[in-house]
């Protein structure tokens, strides 16, 4: 701003003041005050002190201050310490009175203790601080040659945002021979000028006139604006465009940008003005596909790019463009342009998988066809030439039939159980720079071939049942796999025939043939089998069907289901076992031996002997070991002659079986000849030396056996001699007789050793041994053996009587018809806790 837009400012501040001075002191409540605009900051427009009457020094504690709308600008500002109102900003009364008229400032102001409101407004007076500007610095005006005299052309006005005499007050026109200038005033006083034709124009002798307009306000000092008016004179439209060439040519890439140009099309009239003037546009009969690829700019005549081109859908494109003036009665013109299309390598390889034959069998041989894949790329030449190849690490490649067609063809054979299904990705590349390629991906899922046996989790099983089990019970139960799918996954188990000591397998054991589970047919015995084996076979349902064995193992284990038997003494006729103790025996005397057996095993089967009842249990005691029955003490005259006995034998099992035995023991004086229930019952030496008696007894009882034994082994020897001469010199083997010549009686009495006397291959006939015993006359001792007795000892031993007198063939005692056989249903005692040899009783009894 100038010096003279200062000096003005200064004037207009002294004349508001000298105005205010004038009207007096305002009323309470209401002031009004002038500022002009564009005041520096801190210029004193007021003391507000002193004309609201207030006191300055409380003016602070007062809060004295002005209430404005929060965002509002504080132009003006009080000063507390004196209660002068200055300003605060810069006031630009343009800015903050936009529409013309009187701009005000209203203020509220607020002092507290007491609360107390002054309304105040100032006005913002204007200043010349604008000149008139001309929206254009340069107009251009047509008039036409024949244009008559007085013709008026309206210009543009100027604009001032000053107010009242500072705003617009005249126009001026630079001088010229052809145009005047004439001032108008509208009805809201604003001014416009116009041009008046004062001269007639010739467009042949002077095609354009120009003249300055200047545009003056009346503020002061004054301020002014200018625009330079062309006057173009416009000529008759006399003459038609005409192109450079009537058919254009252009290349153009396919993946060029909307926007790009195509060609620069010129035409030429020789027309002036609205008649030289030429617009381009699309001929009436240009396709709609070019429309919407191509612009033509109606006034430079540029031809661009507007959609996306394709050269696979077109390679070739034919435009016709139109030219035409702006005159009266104008008249168009045509030429072509033919765009032809680069292609550019903007399109993938596509692949198709014309044929799938999925899933295939893991036993396809190498070179099966899978699949026939066709690629195509839509570009041309090397472009749209096509590589194809499958992914790394799959047995399987491609084969070229003819172009753009493969084969998927396998390459070794397949195995589904290690892959199921394959991913196989097949990438199509063209040999375009830079090259494109497409990824596609087929599954081939692998079906499945009965090629793998079922095979068990454990190469063998062992299951061990308790006996006496519930029929039906299962037992165990077998696992197997197969590593194919579906029906040849599918297993059914079963068991192999055979035989279980002569009894079908199926008698014993079922197996469920779906689960595998295994259950016992019936109630195993430990005492008749102790273990077994069977062959389960576990067989898919593929074809052929393939299978798997695995032996089971089957143990059973014993329990205590068998109390003890006693073999020794044995009841006479019924009754009570009975014995003969002599008075005269001595503490440790051997009364007898209890025997008993037990068909359990372990310690189910270990026994154990207690003196269960007793007529007086401080003359006779058991060994609990052996089962010995003995005299504690020496018999005195008061004790019965008769003592009554109960012996218990128990096993160990748990719980405990056990058995009793009575025995009725009678106290003589001395003994008799007859033989007592106790086996291998002998007389201790006093007792023979004690009287004649007894050594006349012994003598002849030796004679008696003598002569005994002399006949067996006479009628032995006779007997092996003619089964010699029968078999024509055959020895004498142990299978065929019932005893050999070199057998000799002991003279312990009977020996408990291994006999190797067996029946004959395929008979259960019981094999009898007649051996004499150094006991009293009168008296043998026959062995009978099972068919199972050649791999232990003798089970049973039975007494047998002498032949009578009367009777002629003593052969006879030895025939089978006469012996005593075990029957096969009783169970066979266990020998694990036999007594010791010299503890075994011989069984003996009276004929």
């Amino acid at each position: 701003m100038g010096a003279g837009a200062g000096s003005g400012r200064v004037q207009l501040f002294l004349r508001s003041l000298l105005a205010l001075l004038l009207a007096g002191p305002p009323a309470r409540g209401q002031l009004r005050y002038a500022v002009p605009e564009e005041l520096e900051h801190g210029a004193f427009v007021a003391n507000l002190g002193e004309d609201l009457g207030l006191d300055v020094s409380t003016l602070s504690a007062r809060r004295f201050r002005i209430v404005s709308r929060a965002g509002a600008r504080q132009h003006l500002e009080v000063n507390l310490e004196n209660g002068i109102l200055f300003v605060n900003e810069r006031i630009d009364r343009e800015e903050v009175c936009e529409a013309g008229g009187t701009c005000l400032l209203h203020l509220q102001l607020l002092v507290e203790s007491p609360l107390e409101l002054y309304r105040v407004e100032v006005e913002v007076l204007d200043i010349n601080d604008h000149a008139p500007t001309f929206p254009w610095q340069e107009y251009v005006l047509e008039v036409a040659e024949s244009a008559v005299l007085g013709a008026r052309f309206p210009l543009e006005s100027a604009q001032d945002p000053d107010v009242g005499t500072n705003s617009v007050h005249t126009y001026r026109l630079s001088p010229n021979g052809f145009f005047s200038l004439e001032v108008q005033t509208r009805s809201d006083a604003s001014k416009f000028a116009e041009l008046v034709l004062e001269r007639a124009l010739d467009r042949e002798q002077q095609r354009v006139h120009r003249v300055l307009l200047t545009a003056l306000d009346g503020g002061v000092p004054e301020r002014s604006g200018t625009a330079h008016i062309l006057v173009t004179v416009l000529d008759a439209n006399d003459n038609v465009p005409a192109f450079d060439q009537p058919s254009y040519g252009v290349s153009l890439p396919e993946d060029a940008p909307a926007g790009t140009l195509v060609i620069q099309l010129n035409a030429t009239d020789l027309d002036e003005g609205p008649n030289g003037e030429i617009e381009y546009s699309f001929s009436g009969h240009a396709p709609p596909r070019v429309r919407e690829l191509f612009h033509v700019e109606p006034r430079s005549g540029q031809v661009l790019l507007k959609g996306r081109l394709d050269y696979e859908r077109a390679s070739l494109h034919e435009l016709y463009v139109q030219a035409k003036d702006r005159g009266p009665s104008a008249v168009a013109v045509h030429c072509r342009v033919l765009v032809h299309l680069l292609d550019v390598n903007d399109n993938a390889p596509e692949v198709t998988l014309t044929s799938v034959s999925t899933p295939v069998l893991e036993d396809a041989p190498p070179g099966t066809v899978i699949a026939v894949i066709s690629v195509l790329d839509r570009d041309s030449g090397d472009n749209g030439r096509v590589s194809c190849e499958v992914g790394p690490n799959v047995p399987f490649e491609l084969r070229s039939s003819f172009r753009n067609y493969y084969t998927l063809v396998t390459t070794q054979a397949l195995d589904r159980e290690a892959v199921p299904e394959y991913n196989v990705s097949i990438t199509a590349r063209d040999m375009g720079s830079p090259a494109l390629l497409t990824r596609s991906t087929l599954t081939i899922p692998v079906s499945d071939v009965n090629d793998n046996a079922p095979r068990f989790l454990q190469p063998s099983y062992s299951v061990y049942v308790m006996e006496n089990n519930a029929p039906g019970a299962s037992i165990c139960s077998v696992s197997a796999l197969d590593p194919d799918c579906q029906q040849n996954a599918y297993l059914s188990y079963s068991i192999a025939d055979g035989h279980i000591h002569g009894m079908p397998v199926g008698t014993y054991v079922s197996i469920n043939s779906d689960s595998g589970h295994m259950y016992a047919l019936r109630s195993l015995d430990y005492e008749q089998i102790r273990s077994f084996q069977i062959q389960v076979q576990a067989q898919d349902a593929g074809f052929p069907p393939l299978s798997a064995n695995v032996t089971v193992h089957i143990f059973v284990l014993d329990q205590n289901d068998n109390a003890p038997v006693i073999v020794s003494p044995l009841p006479r006729n019924g009754s009570v076992a009975t014995e003969l103790v002599p008075r005269s025996a001595r503490p440790g005397y051997l009364v007898g031996t209890v025997s008993a057996v037990d068909a359990d095993a372990g310690l189910n089967s270990r026994l154990s002997y207690q003196l269960l009842q007793a007529t007086d249990f401080t003359l006779f005691s058991v060994a609990p070991d052996t089962g010995e029955l003995r005299t504690l003490r020496s018999f005195l005259e008061q004790d019965a002659s008769r003592q009554q006995l109960v012996v218990q034998v128990r096993d160990g099992g748990q719980p405990a079986l056990s058995a009793t035995v009575s025995l009725l023991l009678s106290v003589v004086e001395t003994l008799p000849q007859t033989l007592s229930d106790f086996s291998e019952f002998s007389l201790p030496p006093e007792v023979s030396s004690s009287s004649p008696l007894t050594l006349y007894l012994l003598v002849s009882l030796g004679s008696i056996s003598f002569t005994f034994l002399l006949a067996i082994l006479i009628l032995t020897a006779i007997r092996c001699r003619g089964e010699r001469r029968s078999r024509q010199g055959d020895s004498c083997s142990p299978p065929r007789c019932h005893c050999c010549p070199g057998s000799r009686p002991s003279s312990d009495g009977l020996k408990t050793s291994n006999l190797t006397a067996q029946p004959p291959a395929g008979t259960a006939a019981a094999t009898c041994l007649d051996v004499p015993a150094g006991g009293p006359p009168g008296y043998c001792y026959k062995v009978c053996l099972g068919p199972e007795s050649a791999q232990s000892d003798f089970m049973f031993l039975k007494p047998c009587s002498p032949p009578r007198n009367n009777e002629k063939d003593p052969g006879k005692r030895s025939r089978p018809e006469q012996h005593l056989q075990v029957s096969k249903e009783a169970k066979q005692p266990n020998t694990d806790w036999l007594p010791p040899s010299t503890q075994r009783p011989a069984l003996k009894r009276y004929q």
